[in-house]
C-alpha cells in the first residue's frame, strides 16, 4: 500500500501554515459540501425550470415562449456543464450520463435517431422515451427540438408534436437531475462511502482510494474537455475548421458550455482544498487564469469564432492551459499526494 498520509506529512511540512488545516478527510467533506451537493442541487432546479419553460411553449406556443424555452435550456445545460465531469456516484448508474448528454456523435448517429423521432407519427411519451436510444433522450436532441431544422414550428399550433417531444425529453433531463439530487443527499449512499472510506464499502475502502477517485475525475475532466470538446473542431494540418464538429453550435452555446465545464472544475479544485502547497497552487490557479483569459477572447459563435484566426488562436491557447492543468492535477498533485491516478493520455497510450 502506499504511504499516503506519510506523503500528506510531508506535504504539510513544505506548504504554508494556513494550508497545513487541510487533511484528507477534510478535502473530500469539502468537496462534497461546498461543491457537489449544492451545484448539483442547481443543476436539478435548472432542469425543473427548464421544463416549466417547455410546457409552457407547448400549451402556449408564440415567439415568446419559444425565446423563454430556448434561454431555459442554456441555464440548465451549462448548469450540467459544471457537474458533467463528476462521473462517479449516482451520474455512472442507468447509463444517466450519456442519457444527458450522448457526445461526441459520431458520423451523426444520434442525430439521425431524432430526426426519425421527430419524423415519426406518434410523440413518445417520457416512459416509453426512457425506453429508446440515450441519443434521442437529452440535451442534445432537446437543442435540435429547439434550435434546429423546423424549430420555428414550435411557435405555432402546427408544432405540438415537435413541442410534445422536447417536453419529454425535458421532463427525463429533470427526472435525471432529481435523481442525481437525491442519490448525492442520501445521508447512506455515495457522499458517505466518499467521505467515510470503509474496507466494507465495495468502492472506497480507504481515504487513498477516495481521493484518487475525486482528483481522477478532474483530471480526467480536464482530459475530456480539450479532446471531445475542443480539439474536433479545430484546424489541423492543412484542413479547415469545422465548427458543425462543436457541442451545441446550433444553439450558440459551445462556449459558455466550455465555460462551464472549466468553472465547475475549477470549483471544485479550489473549495475542496485539495491542492494544498502553495507553489503548486499558484501554478494551477496561473493554469486556470489563463483558460478563463482565452475562453474572454472569443467573443462569437463558434463559426464566426473559427473564421477568426484571433479566435482560433485563444482556442489553442486554451486547449495549452487544459494540457497544462491535467499535468498539474494529474501528474503533479496526485504524485506529491502519493496516489495512483491513472490516464490513457498520461501514460502516453
Amino acid at each position: 500500500m502506499r504511504i499516503f498520509f506519510g506523503a500528506v506529512l510531508a506535504l504539510a511540512l513544505s506548504a504554508p501554515v494556513a494550508a497545513q488545516t487541510t487533511t484528507p478527510s477534510e478535502v473530500l467533506r469539502s468537496s462534497v459540501s461546498n461543491f457537489i451537493r449544492p451545484q448539483i442541487k442547481s443543476f436539478a432546479r435548472e432542469a425543473e425550470t427548464l421544463t416549466s419553460a417547455v410546457m409552457t411553449l407547448c400549451t402556449t406556443p408564440s415567439a415568446e415562449t419559444l425565446a423563454e424555452a430556448k434561454t431555459a435550456f442554456s441555464g440548465a445545460a451549462t448548469a450540467y456543464g459544471r457537474v458533467e465531469f463528476l462521473r462517479l456516484g449516482p451520474l455512472m448508474e442507468d447509463n444517466r450520463a450519456d442519457r444527458l448528454l450522448f457526445w461526441p456523435d459520431r458520423r451523426s448517429i444520434g442525430l439521425k435517431q431524432v430526426q426519425a423521432v421527430l419524423a415519426a407519427s406518434e410523440t413518445p411519451s417520457l416512459e416509453e422515451l426512457t425506453g429508446k436510444s440515450v441519443a434521442v433522450q437529452g440535451f442534445g436532441a432537446l437543442e435540435f427540438v429547439l434550435f434546429g431544422t423546423g424549430q420555428e414550428a414550435l411557435a405555432l399550433a402546427a408544432g405540438q408534436a415537435r413541442c410534445g417531444y422536447g417536453k419529454a425529453i425535458a421532463q427525463n433531463i429533470a427526472q435525471i437531475a432529481a435523481a442525481l439530487a437525491d442519490g448525492w443527499s442520501d445521508p447512506n449512499g455515495i457522499a458517505k462511502r466518499l467521505t467515510q472510506p470503509d474496507p466494507a464499502n465495495t468502492d472506497y475502502r480507504d481515504t487513498t482510494e477516495a481521493l484518487e477517485a475525486l482528483i481522477g475525475v478532474v483530471a480526467h475532466g480536464i482530459e475530456n474537455v480539450r479532446d471531445t470538446r475542443i480539439n474536433p473542431f479545430l484546424p489541423k494540418d492543412d484542413a479547415k475548421p469545422n465548427p458543425r464538429l462543436a457541442l451545441f453550435w446550433r444553439s450558440e452555446q459551445t462556449i459558455p458550455m466550455l465555460r462551464a465545464n472549466v468553472s465547475g472544475l475549477r470549483q471544485l479544485v479550489e473549495l475542496s482544498g485539495m491542492v494544498s502547497d502553495g507553489a503548486l497552487a499558484a501554478k494551477v490557479t496561473d493554469a486556470f487564469d489563463r483558460a478563463n483569459a482565452a475562453l474572454d477572447r472569443v467573443t462569437d459563435p463558434i463559426d464566426a469564432a473559427l473564421a477568426d484566426p484571433a479566435q482560433i488562436a485563444a482556442l489553442g491557447d486554451l486547449v495549452v492551459a487544459t494540457q497544462d492543468l491535467q499535468r498539474l492535477i494529474g501528474e503533479e498533485l496526485s504524485s506529491t499526494l502519493g496516489l495512483s491516478v491513472g490516464f490513457s493520455s498520461l501514460d502516453g497510450d
